[in-house]
């Protein structure tokens, strides 16, 4: 690390954005709002929240944020670090943007930098509060980082994005074939017949009982080791969770590969947690929350089948409207699930859609196990190339790495 050089963050940084304001009247559409929320593992996720155009400039006084600065969350959680990729967005509060000087610092390597374990380590060190951690602006500034030369800055950098460009490419690959899955259950299960069909009597109700079993009978002793799946782990945009392990099984809901598990509880149901099981090994049951509902799909259709159910914004509703108890413990009442009637396709067409559910459902998987094994080596690579363990050659004449 001999070419490598400490400075102060102020004296690399070209512009610091912050906003502490009062926040704006929020729209259904038009600049995106960054929040807090939304950043996480080195991503923004999709805005849901928007403010008006003509409150933007307004807003960001401090400045205007572009593409490829960083945004640091500066608390509530501290230290979740993205870069910006649109060309206009708004920060909200507890949110810090940092911008480079360009013969300094490459602000990719610096959100490489502030995203491992070192940079992590020198946030949260500084961090003061009571109740909330966070770290002031004026702490953030004068925080010491360490920078190889700018040619090394921007190889390390493009090793690690080589890596999340990938892992993003297979995550909207996942959201698309989610959503087409979706689109297929949505016209052939819940709309009414589609105009291809001959006949509109050539379809019938299909009620949920004949679709799906809810809460399927499953064995495991107690303190055997299984498989585990908690609640935070469970996503509302994608059937892939986020993390499993094992531990002593207790008592919770039990399931296998190819049933679906959705949350009946307050706010996760409202805020759309569900998850399709493909993690387990053959045979093995698998263990979560008792706030869990498990659906296992019947015979002759498809189990994506009830993760697709789980995911309609029609079943979600009515799920919804089925919840009892006190207004930050509400729970949905299984009985009342059985009221909610389909459309069953014709038989041909259920054959059809088993074929295409079947590739969709094993593409995602597959998508999955690649964006777990690309993740592992990124962060294995991050502490070791931001640390100076290892090196990444390159040759300065033809710039090549």
């Amino acid at each position: 690390m001999d070419s490598w050089k400490e400075y102060i963050l102020e004296d690399v940084i070209d512009k610091f954005i912050d906003y502490r304001g009062k926040t704006p009247k929020k729209t259904q559409n038009g600049v995106p709002l960054v929040t807090a929320k939304i950043v996480k593992k080195g991503r923004i996720l999709t805005p849901t929240e928007f403010i008006a155009i003509e409150d933007y400039e307004s807003w960001m006084t401090r400045g205007l944020p572009k593409i490829n600065d960083i945004v640091l969350t500066t608390e509530a959680p501290l230290g979740e670090i993205a870069l910006v990729k649109d060309d206009k967005v708004a920060l909200a509060q507890r949110i810090i943007t940092l911008r480079g000087k360009v013969d300094k610092v490459h602000n990719p390597f610096l959100k490489y930098y502030f995203q491992s374990n070192i940079g992590q380590y020198k946030l949260k060190s500084r961090a003061s509060g009571s109740t909330v951690s966070g770290i002031k602006s004026s702490v953030l500034k004068k925080i010491p980082v360490d920078l190889p030369p700018l040619p090394e800055q921007k190889a390390i950098a493009e090793v690690l994005s080589s890596l999340d460009d990938k892992i993003d490419l297979l995550h909207r690959q996942n959201k698309t074939l989610e959503a087409m899955a979706e689109t297929l259950f949505r016209q052939w299960f819940v709309e009414e017949a589609d105009e291809s069909w001959e006949e509109p009597s050539s379809y019938t109700t299909l009620t949920l009982n004949e679709l799906i079993e809810i809460n399927p009978k499953e064995y495991l002793k107690k303190g055997a080791q299984a498989t585990y799946l908690e609640m935070k782990n469970v996503r509302s945009n994608s059937s892939c969770p986020e993390l499993w392990y094992s531990i002593e099984y207790t008592s919770g809901t039990k399931f296998r590969n190819g049933d679906t598990i959705m949350a009946r509880i307050t706010p996760c149901l409202q805020n759309g947690k569900r998850a399709f099981v493909q993690f387990l090994k053959n045979d093995e049951i698998g263990w979560g929350s008792t706030e869990f509902l498990i659906f296992r799909t019947k015979e002759p259709y498809h189990p994506f089948v009830s993760y697709l159910l789980a995911s309609n914004g029609a079943f979600k509703a009515f799920a919804e409207k089925s919840m009892t108890g006190s207004s930050g413990r509400q729970r949905v009442q299984t009985n009342s699930l059985w009221n909610f009637d389909l459309k069953k396709p014709p038989n041909d067409k259920i054959v059809e859609l088993n074929s295409i559910f079947e590739v969709l459902s094993t593409k995602i998987h597959l998508n999955h196990n690649q964006i777990q094994t690309l993740t592992k080596l990124r962060d294995t690579l991050l502490p070791k190339l931001m640390s100076g363990e290892v090196r990444v050659k390159m040759n300065i004449d033809n710039g090549t790495i």
